[in-house]
């Protein structure tokens, strides 16, 4: 007999065929194969930096062209569509589409020198690149749908959150082997250097939101009481290890945010209930009250040690050169007079970019125009021109103007209200899944008030993924689709 799992996977074949075993080219086989397959590809695209050369990112992206045309081979063969529960990521699609017109010329009259003649222009000050940035914008919204598609059960939830946890442990590990063990260009991969960035990442922040996103996620996790005790010691670890790896990288913002997440979880601690139930009734009123209260303190004491811990690390593992970096920050957001105007720092980069958005309020200048028009705005000496805004909010409105801000912020209501539905969910297990994931999501959230991590490819394609965990409808445990039997 199949378990309920099989069961969901296999209700649509046996709708159309009348059997409850599938066929050997049956739909419940391919769905399987493309969920499998996605996971691949977000293990895979971890590697190489984090996939930031073009043709790593051209290949991701027709990797995921390629799984979206078997998802709807696998739609047409499938007997019960639902285009309700993609509707979170309308706000992205309208984005894109967006992008796309920014690239379409438009004729305008020619100066006073040039009477009668047309001009061309488009909204985008850089077609190619915001051409660019539309198709890996499709590609990350086929994977969040694909995962909506394919996330049907707690088991395929449960192996999306390991993905997560496993990326983020493997890049930790390779992180501490670099630090200990590199000396001279190219560790595995030839481009990484001693002493610049961290893991595999060429950019020390880029590593820090790739541990803030898993480290909300274990956490979170760890928080609710989701995790069994005996595996509790195990995901503890794994935290302690992101949460180490974090600090030896020295991302400032990464250590800040890390430390925002610890302060959401101690102030949530209180209100979350452990989510384990008992599989017997319990004998009386003080035994229950009992282990529920050990199973408080157990947790509270548990992720004590680890805040500690972690704390303790900041100070003793990151040394000298993370105690620098913090000091440097008031001088990254203040005033300060220079001799050379280098234009470097943020403070100078985000008022230079609040020029640009002055001056092109309503439509920006183009998805991933940023980097060509800021340096008419940057008022340097230029030998330093900003790429990116170090701020992923300023660089939106830039790039968007206030239509661009609006279908971001309309994404974010949309995304609050499909969350707070499953934190309102009666699965206790679904409930703490979507917790940890907005922990992670919030730690993202924060440092890209500083950084522009979800740029590259990796990060961006696991804030998917936590965004699908936050979101995604699963059937209730109790229901068991009928599958006819012979």
């Amino acid at each position: 007999m199949n378990t309920p799992e099989e069961q969901a996977e296999l209700s649509d074949v046996s709708r159309s065929s009348g059997r409850g075993k599938a066929r050997p080219n049956s739909p419940g086989r391919l769905n399987r194969t493309i969920f499998a397959a996605l996971l691949a590809v977000i293990a895979l695209v971890a590697v190489p930096y984090g996939t930031v050369e073009p043709w790593w990112q051209a290949l991701f992206e027709c990797a995921v062209f390629v799984l979206a045309a078997l998802w709807l081979i696998d739609g047409f063969m499938s007997t019960s569509h639902s285009f309700s529960a993609y509707r979170i990521f309308l706000p992205l699609v309208a984005l894109a589409l967006f992008g796309l017109l920014q690239t379409i010329p438009f004729a305008t009259n020619g100066p006073p020198l040039m009477s009668g003649a047309t001009v061309w222009h488009t909204l985008s000050a850089d077609p190619h690149e915001t051409r660019l940035w539309v198709s890996r914008m499709l590609a990350l919204i086929l994977v969040g749908a694909m995962l909506t598609r394919y996330t049907r059960n707690s088991s395929r939830l449960r192996a999306l959150i390991f993905l997560v946890i496993s990326v983020a442990v493997a890049s930790a590990v390779f992180g501490l082997l670099r630090k200990t063990m590199q000396h001279d260009l190219g560790f595995v991969l030839p481009y990484l250097r001693p002493g610049f960035g961290y893991g595999q990442f060429i950019n020390n922040n880029h590593f820090a939101f790739l541990m803030e996103m898993a480290l909300g996620l274990t956490l979170g996790l760890c928080a609710t009481g989701s995790v069994r005790r005996d595996r509790l010691p195990l995901y503890l670890g794994a935290a302690l290890m992101m949460g180490m790896s974090l600090v030896l990288s020295t991302s400032r913002g990464g250590v800040l945010t890390m430390l925002c997440q610890f302060i959401l979880i101690a102030l949530l601690f209180p209100s979350l209930r452990p989510i384990r139930e008992s599989r017997k009734p319990a004998s009386g009123v003080s035994r229950s009250v009992e282990r529920v209260f050990g199973s408080f303190i157990l947790r509270a004491l548990l992720i004590l040690s680890l805040v500690v811990t972690v704390s303790v690390g900041i100070v003793w593992v990151g040394g000298d050169p993370l105690m620098a970096r913090l000091e440097a920050i008031p001088g990254e957001v203040g005033t300060r007079e220079v001799n050379a105007r280098w234009g470097e720092r943020r403070i100078e980069i985000w008022k230079s970019t609040w020029q640009l958005i002055k001056a092109h309020p309503i439509a920006g200048v183009g998805m991933a125009g940023y980097w060509t028009a800021i340096p008419q705005y940057h008022d340097a000496s230029g030998e330093f021109t900003p790429q990116r805004a170090h701020n992923d909010y300023l660089e939106l409105l830039a790039s968007g103007g206030l239509i661009g801000l609006l279908l971001g912020a309309w994404f974010i209501v949309v995304f609050a209200k499909a969350a707070r539905r499953q934190l309102r969910t009666t699965d206790s297990f679904r409930r703490a899944a979507s917790f940890a994931a907005l922990v992670g999501i919030v730690g993202v959230s924060v440092h890209s008030f500083v950084d522009f991590g979800l740029h590259i490819t990796v990060n961006a394609v696991l804030l998917i993924v936590l965004v699908v965990i936050a979101t995604v409808d699963l059937p209730p445990k109790n229901h068991e689709p009928s599958v006819p039997t012979k």
